[in-house]
């Protein structure tokens, strides 16, 4: 389950309207897909498999603290998901009714009748006044992250990574609203169609820098080979295996504990920036065959198209979602504008209602990208045990043991409602993850489906 928070009304603004209500993409971030490589060639070497003392798994079964201490941060974390979407439509509500939008405007257009000069003065007045009214929520969910033992970080290095998030977000906001209003008065019946085109390079942008110029500021990146040679030529043998060929140089690890005490790994970027990142939470953590296979199932994300399939499908339901917001939207508006002091869709101080207009239709295609990302999951679950084989001995209980520690340690929900997993779950629960892991046996009487 991702641990990523629904902030309609601070974290999600600035790519507003389109893409950052939707959860991210395979919460393994985006990768490229594989070029062409070698059929890939049987095994050679085999790891050792860590000493699990005859302890074999069949589904998911936590200790009683771990259970108890799971079902209690995921009940909490789903409160704060639900109270925290609210109270984001809450402060668009409040930031129309106060009549924030028109006094910005009016500000900037006294400044300038410049329409890119009054951008560069509306837009970031304005987002950067719904993030700080979003801010006690940002820290309530902190708050939760580190009662619980799941953030280590302290408060100032969280008021300072609050600090470069947003001001990052101001400058790709300021971005996405220029291109916003300029489409809207072009097209004043098609622009929610322009808007959505326009915006897939400038967010394909952020994705191919975000493993160059965004994640260093939060972290440090160690590339692998020099912290980890021995993982890293175990790690080379699944990448053969699977008829890849992924320099060592685009292997990373981060420094993950200076943060979060959880275990993960993901994949970033794509083309020359693109890179497979290991925390060193899980290295620390996890046996090394549980590292590999952690490994082969972030693989197995772009050796499968996962990210370009992935990115077409969510894309496809945001334009719906645009589609409906844009006449949402102007119903609003056409209803309430003269008590908002809104003119018309094409003032700036309409902002706010857009954002609330495409923020309640994102909140409501929410369970559209889990049910999405959660079959990609599953898939992804399927490779790394059978990129592995041959590798690992006994890749199903390895992927187990994996699973039943990883999901202690992140505190996964150990009984999830079916209504948790339609709305909250972009991944496979962790019991269906780690009975899926534990039964899948292709070899004995069958034919693997990836890799063979």
């Amino acid at each position: 389950m991702s641990r990523a928070k629904l902030n309609l009304a601070s974290d999600a603004v600035p790519i507003a309207l389109v893409f950052l209500f939707a959860p991210p993409p395979l919460r393994a971030q985006q990768s490229p897909q594989a070029a062409p490589q070698p059929a890939p060639s049987a095994p050679s070497t085999v790891v050792a498999p860590p000493a699990y003392s005859g302890n074999v798994i069949t589904a998911y079964s936590p200790g009683k603290d771990a259970y108890q201490k799971g079902a209690a941060y995921s009940a909490a974390h789903y409160r704060h998901f639900f109270i925290g979407a609210l109270y984001s439509l809450v402060i668009l509500v409040l930031v129309l009714r106060g009549r924030i939008g028109p006094k910005y405007r009016d500000w900037a257009e006294r400044a300038s009748s410049k329409r890119f000069v009054q951008v560069l003065i509306f837009a970031p007045l304005l987002l950067l006044t719904v993030a700080i009214l979003g801010l006690p929520s940002d820290a309530w969910d902190q708050s939760l992250e580190r009662s619980f033992g799941l953030s280590v970080q302290n408060w100032g290095s969280w008021i300072g990574d609050w600090i470069t998030s947003q001001i990052m977000l101001l400058i790709v906001g300021t971005i996405l609203v220029w291109i916003l209003y300029g489409v809207i008065r072009r097209s004043p019946r098609r622009w929610w169609f322009y808007f959505w085109l326009a915006s897939l390079p400038v967010l394909l942008a952020v994705f191919f820098l975000q493993p160059l110029v965004v994640e260093p500021l939060f972290f440090k990146f160690t590339p692998l080979q020099s912290s980890q040679p021995e993982l890293t030529a175990a790690i080379e043998r699944v990448v053969h295996h699977g008829g890849m060929d992924i320099p060592p140089d685009r292997i990373f690890e981060m420094n993950a504990s200076t943060k979060m005490t959880g275990l993960n790994a993901y994949v970033s970027g794509f083309g020359s920036s693109k890179r497979a990142v290991i925390w060193d939470t899980t290295i620390r953590k996890a046996a090394t065959p549980e590292v590999l296979f952690v490994f082969g199932h972030e693989m197995g994300h772009y050796v499968l198209h996962h990210i370009p399939k992935e990115i077409a499908i969510d894309a496809v339901i945001l334009l719906v979602v645009c589609f409906l917001g844009a006449r949402l939207a102007a119903r609003m508006i056409s209803r309430r504008g003269d008590r908002w002091a809104v003119r018309s869709v094409d003032d700036w101080a309409s902002l706010p209602a857009l954002i609330l207009a495409f923020s309640v239709l994102a909140f409501l295609a929410i369970p559209a990208f889990n049910a999405v990302s959660r079959h990609f999951e599953h898939e992804a679950d399927r490779y790394g045990l059978e990129v592995i084989h041959g590798i690992v001995p006994d890749a199903g209980q390895v992927a187990a043991h994996y699973f039943e520690k990883s999901g202690e340690i992140n505190l996964a929900d150990p009984n999830p409602s079916a209504f948790d997993k339609f709305w909250m779950f972009d991944h496979p629960t962790r019991p269906e993850r780690v009975h899926f892991v534990a039964t899948y046996d292709p070899w004995s009487g069958g034919s693997p489906v990836y890799v063979r």
